[in-house]
């Protein structure tokens, strides 16, 4: 269940897929697609906002930068400036097409990109990082496309502007050739920001670079997961990498991995079109989110290997998401213009399903408008989707010495019943041996492991889950040490009406459910849950969790503890 297997991209089959070739930009009117020119009036209505955000004052170090919603003038700000102008300025379908006033600016922020610029190369993440070669890699993503938009838009008098941005360009290459990393990710968006710069100066330096990368192999593991398993921000950016790095090196090996992780992807959509996030290990744990970081990549795969379940999920994306959220990726449609093409024929997506991810630690469970998502290593262990309606979370905690907040290091199954287990010992110790006491009395010297124990106090807990005709049943069982209270929390998404619960008497968003059937409607959808039981009103357990900021039913009891509860 914990080994992971590695994919050495060297044994993938570069027979699998097409070589991939960079495509001629077009500037035709005609050969555009309606959705795309949609995308470009978006565009055009987004750029005046920026001009609030501009920093004016001549004498200001970065004058002619951008600052952010707290006015703090910034590379990131500023880079996306550039990119959304000088994309503009290269669309004869812009209303800043080779527009001279957008150039002045261009040329104003593009300086003052140099000056956010260390000498080293890099530039800063504000917020965290400084001299931060990964997120001098992420701002690329920006600025080699504004560079090759700018110059292929052939503005008169871009000159200043194309030499200020060639230079951070280069100067960024630098420092991606030396520079370190953080994070599993950034070895990709490192890699495919010097598979970018290599296109346009090309440099034996950046090649070499992304090979030593590349040496440690691709971290896909064979669920088809990436090491993060961060469903709702990196695993699409590791998949758009790894397509800039397959297109722009050659080496279509590396779109496997990405084929394999979209198509694992398919089972971690809710029905009502959001990413399953709760086993990510980064900051999108438990975020809410729809599919549209991914749609490029869907979009990408379903043309080149005329996937129809590719092109399913294209589809459902367009349907689930913003076109201001499609539209976030312009550039990467505007810089290859196979993407225009239609798309293949519908293959029906996966919608009735029972499907194990174990290296995820993940089991998903959908038939139709509902699912269910059961997982290991997380305090939040099961949620249940059906359609708006929503459990975000079940948690259940004993007070048990400080430590009784449940969660299961592995998923078992047996038949068709999935089994979550946790043991706790909470133990009392005894006066040291003589032979184990310092001296000076110094307690560090004398570590509790040292002692003997005593009325050992023992808590098993054993949670099994099944599907029922109509959703599932979840049996919780807690026994060992007696007497010791129990709560257990059904956490609800904000939005929703409830019924068959009783309000608690202190917390607003707290409810105690002691009846046999109580329900949640959201967005015209309805999740039936029972029975109840309330045996005290201590919601907020020594050693548990604290509550969620979101409304809560509570089922509460005292070991021996067994209760079951049904969803639907």
């Amino acid at each position: 269940m914990n080994r992971r297997t590695f994919v050495h991209t060297g044994f993938l089959s570069v027979c699998a897929v097409p070589f991939l070739k960079i495509n001629a930009y077009p500037t035709s009117f005609q050969s555009k697609p309606g959705w795309l020119l949609e995308w470009i009036k978006i565009h055009d209505q987004q750029l005046p906002k920026f001009e609030t955000f501009k920093v004016t004052d001549t004498g200001n170090k970065y004058f002619g930068g951008y600052m952010d919603d707290v006015e703090i003038p910034n590379p990131h700000s500023t880079g996306s400036f550039v990119l959304k102008a000088c994309m503009l300025m290269s669309c004869p379908e812009s209303i800043y097409y080779q527009s001279k006033d957008v150039l002045k600016n261009v040329e104003e922020a593009a300086n003052a990109m140099l000056r956010f610029q260390h000498s080293d190369g890099t530039i800063d993440l504000l917020a965290t990082n400084f001299h931060s070669t990964p997120d001098t890699a992420f701002i690329l993503e920006n600025m080699v496309p504004a560079y090759k938009f700018l110059k292929q838009s052939q503005t008169k008098g871009s000159e200043k502007a194309l030499s200020s941005l060639q230079s951070f360009l280069k100067n960024a290459g630098e420092a991606l050739i030396v520079g370190g990393i953080h994070t599993p990710n950034h070895r990709w968006v490192v890699s495919a920001a010097l598979t970018k710069l290599n296109e346009l100066f090309p440099d034996k330096r950046y090649t070499n670079r992304i090979n030593q990368w590349l040496a440690e192999h691709i971290d896909l593991d064979p669920d088809g997961q990436y090491t993060e398993k961060s469903t709702n921000s990196y695993s699409p950016i590791v998949n758009r990498s790894l397509i800039i790095m397959a297109r722009g090196l050659g080496k279509p090996e590396l779109l496997e991995p990405v084929l394999k992780n979209l198509e694992m992807t398919l089972y971690y959509v809710h029905p009502n079109g959001e990413v399953v996030t709760e086993a990510s290990n980064r900051q999108d744990k438990g975020t809410i989110g729809n599919m549209y970081k991914y749609y490029y990549c869907y979009r990408f795969m379903a043309i080149q290997k005329n996937n129809g379940e590719m092109a399913a999920m294209c589809r459902q994306i367009e349907k689930t998401s913003t076109k201001e959220q499609l539209a976030g990726y312009l550039d990467y449609f505007l810089e290859d213009p196979s993407l225009w093409r239609e798309l293949p024929a519908d293959k029906p997506l996966p919608t009735s399903y029972t499907k194990a991810f174990p290296y995820s630690g993940v089991v998903r469970i959908r038939r139709g408008n509902w699912d269910t998502t059961i997982l290991s290593k997380n305090t939040g262990w099961l949620t249940f989707h059906k359609g708006n309606a929503v459990l975000q979370a079940m948690r259940v905690a004993a007070s048990f010495f400080g430590k009784g907040q449940f969660q299961s290091e592995n998923i078992e199954k047996e038949d068709n019943v999935w089994i979550l287990k946790n043991h706790l010992e909470g133990p009392y110790y005894q006066p040291l041996d003589k032979d184990k006491i310092s001296a000076d009395g110094d307690l560090d010297k004398m570590p509790r492991t040292l002692r003997k124990q005593s009325e050992i106090q023992k808590l098993d807990t054993t949670i099994k889950i099944q599907e029922t005709n109509n959703g599932i049943e979840v049996e919780i069982d807690m026994a060992g040490t007696e007497g010791v209270p129990v709560t257990l929390e059904l956490i609800f998404r904000t939005g929703g009406t409830f019924a068959g619960v009783s309000s608690h008497p202190v917390n607003p968003k707290a409810y105690l459910f002691a009846g046999q059937s109580g329900s949640y409607s959201a967005g015209g959808d309805t999740i039936h849950f029972s029975s109840g039981r309330i045996e005290h009103k201590n919601i907020q357990l020594r050693g548990a969790l604290p509550a969620l900021d979101a409304p809560t039913v509570y089922i509460t009891g005292f070991t021996p503890f067994k209760h079951t509860i049904r969803l639907s």
